[in-house]
């Protein structure tokens, strides 16, 4: 299964918050499961590292690397899925990360309930 992490559970992940969800946590350490991230979303952690509004790696694709993890990038398709889904949210990083689990058939893995109005498979996080 390719389980595609969003920007709160991958920083949950890599900080061992008890936030995370123990269902969520068994799954992306299992290693029969492929865990993806985004680029959008080290775009979206990055740019909030930078502006002082989070604390994050600054070596986060090191930090992937380390956890056996693979950012994907973005297509071009993906963009245009991305801008023509409906608009039940606005976030642009999310409706990335929703445009690209549907063209990797991916799980999302999130605590944000938004995923569902998509109709993307979400592991609750």
């Amino acid at each position: 299964m390719i389980l595609l992490l969003d920007a709160h559970t991958l920083l949950w992940w890599l900080r061992d918050e008890p936030s995370l969800d123990r269902a969520a946590r068994a799954s992306i350490a299992d290693p029969a499961n492929d865990v993806v991230v985004s680029a959008a979303t080290i775009w979206e952690l990055e740019i909030k590292r930078v502006m002082g509004k989070l604390q994050a790696p600054d070596d986060l694709l090191a930090v992937l690397e380390s956890e056996d993890f693979d950012c994907i990038p973005v297509h071009g398709d993906d963009a245009i899925r991305a801008a023509r889904l409906p608009m039940h949210h606005r976030d642009p990083f999310d409706r990335m990360v929703l445009a690209q689990a549907l063209r990797l058939d991916a799980v999302v893995v999130s605590r944000d309930q938004v995923f569902d109005a998509y109709g993307v498979p979400v592991l609750r996080a």
